[in-house]
């Protein structure tokens, strides 16, 4: 696809601004084996004469044996790379990897052994609450995707700005392995809704939607993990209070 090792780059660098699309399009082409000219737009004026030269709307520009590439999406796109738009799991993996590595911590700190069934209630109780806090980071866009499949928030909307409150609370309770009794039945309520509605969602109405577990902006399908962080939810809901009573 890459049929020259030269490529022109227009990108702003003004004294309050310096686009930060155009230094990754300069660190790409250059990772990629280019020689890059690299040609700065300096002031608005001369960012608006290359745009209206070009008939471009958008800075940076990239330029190929000539041709015009586009913008930082469409290099990546020319070079055959992901534009990042599609179906990606990595936010999931990412989140559930630092869950285990800090259930690990906890435990280590705690002086018992690593692989023991605490380390798994950590492991839950530490992934509610950062899955809590993907979506607290924009509750507001959340809360929209959540309608969309969500049974109850359909029927009460404000639901959907409770929910994520309730499950990085009813993480931080059972990390602290306090007020089960409240922890519990919260974490049991919301895990039950979850998984009817998903369950409804991807298996009887068949609809393709994304998953609103890792926030607003998540690419992350509706399906088979979303299902399973709800009933891992309540699997946990119903052990704490369980544990608790054999130890008292």
């Amino acid at each position: 696809m890459m049929t020259g090792k030269t490529a022109v780059l227009y990108r702003m660098d003004m004294p309050d601004h310096t686009c930060p699309y155009g230094l990754k399009s300069r660190h790409l082409l250059r990772s990629k084996g280019f020689t890059v000219e690299d040609h700065l737009l300096t002031s608005r004026e001369e960012t608006d004469a290359f745009k209206a030269e070009h008939g471009v709307k958008t800075t940076p520009q990239t330029f190929i044996d000539g041709k015009r590439i586009g913008g930082y999406e469409a290099l990546r796109e020319h070079l055959g790379l992901s534009t990042g738009k599609g179906t990606s799991y990595t936010p999931v993996i990412a989140l559930f990897s630092v869950a285990a590595l800090l259930a690990l911590a906890v435990a280590w700190q705690a002086g018992g052994p690593l692989l023991h069934l605490h380390t798994v209630e950590y492991f839950i109780a530490i992934a509610m609450v950062l899955l809590g806090l993907q979506k607290l980071t924009n509750i507001e866009s959340f809360s929209t995707m959540f309608l969309n499949y969500d049974l109850l928030a359909q029927r009460w909307v404000p639901y959907g700005r409770i929910y994520p409150f309730a499950e990085a609370g009813a993480g931080v309770l059972m990390l602290a392995g306090s007020l089960i009794w409240l922890s519990s039945p919260v974490a049991l309520f919301i895990g039950t809704i979850g998984a009817i509605s998903v369950f409804k969602a991807v298996y009887i109405d068949r609809r393709e939607l994304k998953c609103a577990c890792m926030g607003g902006d998540s690419r992350v399908p509706l399906g088979f993990i979303s299902l399973t962080e709800n009933l891992i939810m309540i699997a946990m809901a119903v052990w704490m209070p369980l544990r608790m009573y054999a130890i008292g």
